[in-house]
Order: C-alpha cells, then sequence, then structure tokens
C-alpha cells in the first residue's frame, strides 16, 4: 500500500486529486494538508510516505529534501502549468506534475515514483506547453455573464445556498444554471466542473476575472447604501 500525503492550499484541486488516488486500490491517502506546517507534522508522523506538494506552498526546497531523504519519503512535485519541471528534478525531487495533469498520468506518476523511479512529465519546459487554448476559449465564449458568475462563485469553492445569496436569486435558479453550464462544459458536477475550469487557462483567467468584480461589487456594497 502506498501512502500519500496530500499538501495544497487549493481546496478545489486537492479533492479532485485526493478522488483520482482514491480509485486506485494500491493507493492510501493518509493526510492532507493545507499548509507547510501541517505538511511537516504529517512527514514526521508518516515516515515513508509519498508527498505530493504544491510548489504554489513555497517551502524550502532544500530544507524539505533533506526531511524527506532523512524520513525514507519521496516527493512528487505539484508545479504551476507555466512552470519549467526540470529545477525541481535537478534539485532532486522524484517527480513534477502539473495542474493541468489528466487522473490517468497522475496515477501513473504516483506508481512510478512509488516504485523507485523518476516520473518525467510530458512537457519538460513550459515552453513546450500549447500557447493556446481551444477548449477553454470556446467554452468561455459559451457561456452568459451570470452562468460565468455561478462558474467563478463555485471555483472559489461556494455552495448553492451561498451562490444565490450573493446572485441575489434562489437556489432552484442556480441548479437550473448549473444544468446548463454542465451541458457547454460536458461535465456532470460541479467537483469537475471546478477541475475543468482549472485545467484550462482562457477559462480559468476569465473565472479569476468574474470573481474579482464581484468582490469588488459587494465589497463597496455597504458604502453605496450608506
Amino acid at each position: 500500500m502506498n501512502k500519500i500525503i496530500l499538501a495544497d492550499s487549493q481546496a478545489i484541486f486537492r479533492a479532485g486529486t485526493a478522488k483520482v488516488l482514491a480509485m486506485d486500490e494500491d493507493v492510501r491517502i493518509i493526510a492532507q494538508c493545507t499548509d507547510l506546517d501541517r505538511m511537516h507534522h504529517a512527514i514526521t508522523t508518516f515516515p515513508g510516505s509519498i508527498v505530493l506538494f504544491a510548489a504554489s506552498l513555497q517551502p524550502d526546497m532544500s530544507q524539505l529534501r533533506t526531511l524527506l531523504d532523512t524520513l525514507g519519503c519521496r516527493g512528487i512535485v505539484i508545479a504551476e502549468n507555466n512552470d519549467p519541471a526540470s529545477p525541481y528534478l535537478q534539485q532532486g525531487f522524484h517527480g513534477v506534475v502539473y495542474r493541468s495533469v489528466t487522473g490517468p498520468a497522475l496515477v501513473e506518476c504516483v506508481r512510478s515514483v512509488a516504485a523507485g523511479d523518476t516520473w518525467l512529465p510530458p512537457q519538460l519546459m513550459v515552453a513546450e506547453l500549447p500557447s493556446e487554448d481551444m477548449v477553454g476559449t470556446r467554452v468561455r465564449d459559451r457561456l452568459t455573464p451570470k452562468e460565468m458568475r455561478i462558474v467563478a462563485l463555485i471555483v472559489q469553492g461556494c455552495k448553492n445556498r451561498e451562490i444565490a445569496t450573493r446572485l441575489k436569486t434562489t437556489e432552484q435558479v442556480i441548479k437550473n444554471y448549473l444544468r446548463s453550464i454542465y451541458d457547454k462544459t460536458g461535465v456532470s458536477d460541479r467537483l469537475e466542473l471546478a477541475l475543468f475550469t482549472i485545467h484550462h487557462r482562457a477559462l480559468a483567467a476569465a473565472a479569476a476575472e468574474v470573481g474579482s468584480k464581484l468582490e469588488a461589487e459587494e465589497a463597496a456594497a455597504p458604502q453605496v447604501m450608506a
């Protein structure tokens, strides 16, 4: 049984990763961590684990590598889509996956590292990443402004009731919109929708922009009322 420590501050990505890995009978996620302190505690508590951690947590890579080696752990870096993989591999980590990684590739990476190998991502340098996100652009252009607002809030982890409150409508209306959004994106639930959005840069950028506008509108609302 391969013991996995999963460390990432992005709740949606962490949930999606856990869902994918849970389908492998040889994998057991023994800890999910949202910050460096929790990750370090989990590593010392569960020596010999595979540690799948986000580079965005910004650990001291040299210190982390020493800790992993001391406790017989192996590290896999979750890199941002615009990061090159080579520096992480040169630092001695055993694998690199991007946030756009597919489920099968993620499982293959974990199995390879568990077997003692080093796993190389298909794209070793950012220059090899696709310059255009045609799928994300097409879906973005098909979504209405109201649907994009809902997508932005889904990515933030909001439930239907909170979305309805923030958009000043009802939960049933949100459910109706979600059915339309699922049809347009080809997903079947909110988790898949969030992951689909994160994995397509054009759509993720649009959702982030809309989310920022929503927060600005909400912050300004009390001042307007006053």
